[in-house]
């Protein structure tokens, strides 16, 4: 680490993080809609919806309802209410498309963010270079090698990609969405509540304040105006050497 680190303020970093997360937010839904036209996710709705309708004008009962209006119902309208949803969850036609509602929502989600991840944090900070983003361009910071030196392409892909979009997004997108389909109760929340609460405890405890992105790719949030930046590890040295060779000159001066 260098003697001189400039560590961009906290007030910075969440303003330029909230910023690229709107923007990053706004281009996964966009690339999401693209991918859902293009794979037909909407049809497979259609289809699921047809069969509903189907046995529901057969039994004459409404298969979607609330807990409180199926125990609203008599014992024979809730007879035939459990045979209408077997009928429905068993027909091979809903079944195909409810898994395809399913896997097209896995694969829509995964790529649409990743493919966000990448434009944003990625291609964009190799076009502004030493890692800027949009957001960290607008708010003058940036990032850097914890040992001074300008941040690699390769570090840039192992923050975005293993620490920003494996670990801190797409494993508590894949709890909530567990979560919300019934497989997986409170241990979901509480793995996500152990990754938040090691998120911080990673932040609090290293002297970069870095989050679990950054520990995983060695680099460090600084101040754009105020941190010099190395090019390379020789030229860090180089300039170590200069300025210890400037204070020996000063000292024998004096």
């Amino acid at each position: 680490m260098t003697e001189d680190l400039q560590r961009a303020s906290i007030w910075k970093r969440v303003s330029a993080y909230i910023f690229d997360m709107i923007l990053l937010g706004i281009l996964a839904v966009g690339l999401a809609a693209v991918l859902s036209f293009l794979l037909g996710y909407d049809s497979y709705y259609e289809d699921m919806n047809a069969v509903r309708e189907k046995y529901e004008t057969e039994y004459g009962v409404e298969i979607y309802i609330t807990e409180s209006e199926k125990l609203a119902m008599s014992e024979e309208d809730q007879r035939t209410w459990e045979e209408a949803n077997r009928a429905f969850s068993y027909d091979k036609d809903a079944v195909y498309a409810y898994n395809m509602i399913i896997n097209l929502t896995l694969i829509i989600l995964t790529f649409s963010i990743l493919a966000a991840y990448v434009i944003m944090e990625i291609i964009v900070p190799l076009i502004f270079r030493n890692g800027q983003t949009l957001g960290k361009k607008i708010f003058g910071i940036a990032l850097m090698r914890t040992d001074g030196v300008k941040i690699t392409n390769f570090a840039l892909v192992v923050r975005t990609l293993l620490g920003k979009f494996t670990i801190e997004t797409m494993v508590p997108v894949l709890i909530l969405i567990m979560i919300l389909l019934g497989s997986m109760g409170i241990m979901g929340v509480v793995v996500t509540g152990l990754l938040l609460l090691l998120q911080l405890i990673v932040i609090a405890s290293t002297r970069t304040r870095s989050a679990i992105h950054d520990l995983l790719a060695a680099t460090v949030v600084v101040d754009m105006a105020s941190q010099r930046i190395f090019d390379s590890y020789e030229a860090m040295l180089e300039y170590k050497k200069r300025i210890h060779q400037e204070e020996v000159a000063k000292k024998e001066y004096r």
